[in-house]
């Protein structure tokens, strides 16, 4: 059996926790600013990909 990788496992907390902060943080600064958050926001229609008709 294989030893469990320990540094990966603790590198993998202290990024979730790092992400975690930094979304805090644009969050409280969205807030500030009054500003929508961006995971909120609707995706733009020009962003769309044109449409095709399905094939027969």
């Amino acid at each position: 059996m294989a030893k469990p990788n320990y540094g990966y496992q603790k590198r993998q907390r202290e990024l979730a926790k790092k992400q975690k902060k930094e979304e805090k943080l644009r969050a409280k600064a969205n807030a500030r600013t009054g500003a929508p958050n961006a995971d909120e926001a609707p995706p733009a229609a020009d962003d769309a990909e044109p449409q095709q008709p399905p094939s027969a």
